[in-house]
């Protein structure tokens, strides 16, 4: 059903990384969860009505409110696809995220509310009434909701959405309520138990759960995640293949938006290169990862020694220094100044975010056994981050 109405709507469905494409996906599935939660909506209120039941009318008006939902998603990847202006010169595309925690907060306060009614029912419990008329509405609107659940995943998957994962979940929660009204009102009917609020209450911290974990994973990008470490490797592995090149450091990759990624690196290339040869050689690195990768970069050339035998010896001490202090220490951008009375050893460190020694704890402990391997050496130390997973 989902690859039908995919073919339907979605003009070029496969090529996802298209923002048009993606715009249509997040439209296709904003667009059936409206018209699948009014159908439900709609047909549970008829029935609530005629039959007196409470517990369906009270459902019809929880699917009015997850059409809203739906609506919220509908307008958010339509303006998460909005061309780039002056004031947002990378695009609109965060907005995505943030129709996203909308709808996790919708998911949180629905929790929320269910646990107080409840709990409110565990002290206060009330006659369930049973209506077979009720259990056959609930059980297809439970079917009616996983099967919109699932498309919104699969559409979700098939373009990396937070929004749509979000609205997977919320569609979770709902079957979890209306699948408690239905065990309630059997176990009232067959086995004279009424547990109503407490099966309740273990759904709502279920529910309560869930949306706390969809806002963690709709704020993470929106905050500044780190990239994913296949595609820094992918990235690094690309950069280190031209000719030329002997090493990078200082990757750094941001996003705004799913299919919209920039990023800068460091490109080491030896130090006696034709200058004009060496910035070739960037503009190629750029025009590579952006057809490979889609990703706009900045590539920055840094002119490294790679023929001189002293400079050489004393990196390689340096490295075993380092390494015996932290073996997640690395270091870039070694360069050697020798005078009459002392040589200064100027260098980046990295200090990766789990190894916990401040800025100037690391500065003192390497320039002291540098220092003791060698008096006349002094160390001039800038302390780097490692933002990506290569240093």
């Amino acid at each position: 059903m989902t690859s039908l109405l995919l073919k339907l709507f979605v003009k070029n469905y496969k090529d996802t990384s298209d923002n048009t494409v993606r715009e249509k996906y997040g439209v296709l599935g904003g667009t059936v969860g409206i018209v699948t939660n009014i159908i439900l909506a709609c047909a549970k209120l008829i029935i609530g009505t005629f039959s007196g039941s409470i517990s369906i009318t009270a459902d019809a008006v929880n699917n009015f409110s997850d059409a809203g939902s739906s609506i919220i998603t509908l307008i958010g990847f339509k303006m998460a696809n909005k061309p780039a202006d002056t004031s947002h010169p990378f695009g609109h595309g965060r907005i995505e995220y943030i129709s996203g925690l909308i709808v996790a907060f919708i998911v949180l306060i629905f929790g929320v509310e269910l646990m107080k009614s409840s709990v409110e029912r565990i002290i206060n419990p009330t006659e369930i009434i049973y209506s077979t008329w009720a259990i056959i509405v609930l059980a297809l609107s439970i079917a009616g909701k996983l099967w919109l659940g699932l498309f919104n995943r699969k559409l979700g998957k098939a373009i990396n959405s937070t929004a749509m994962t979000a609205v997977f979940t919320d569609c979770l929660s709902d079957s979890g309520a209306t699948l408690v009204t239905i065990i309630s009102m059997l176990l009232a009917r067959f086995a004279g138990l009424n547990i109503d609020g407490i099966l309740g209450a273990i759904v709502a911290v279920i529910i309560i759960i869930a949306g706390i974990n969809i806002i963690k994973d709709t704020l993470s990008p929106l905050l500044g995640e780190a990239p994913d470490k296949e595609l820094v490797e992918n990235l690094a592995e690309t950069i280190l293949s031209f000719d030329k090149v002997v090493g990078i450091h200082d990757l750094i990759i941001h996003n705004y938006g799913s299919v919209k990624t920039f990023g800068s690196v460091h490109v080491e290339v030896p130090a006696d290169e034709d200058v004009l040869l060496t910035h070739e050689i960037m503009d190629n690195v750029e025009l590579e990862i952006n057809k490979k990768f889609g990703i706009e970069l900045v590539a920055h050339c840094d002119p490294i020694e790679t023929n001189n035998e002293s400079v050489s010896q004393q990196k390689t001490m340096l490295i075993e220094i380092i390494r015996k202090i932290n073996e997640k220490l690395t270091i870039h951008d070694f360069r050697m100044v020798s005078g009459p009375t002392h040589t200064n050893l100027i260098f980046d460190v990295v200090v990766p975010y789990d190894v916990k020694m401040s800025e100037e704890e690391t500065i003192t402990k390497i320039s002291k056994k540098v220092k003791e391997h060698n008096p006349q050496c002094n160390c001039v130390i800038t302390v780097d981050r490692d933002y990506s997973g290569v240093s």
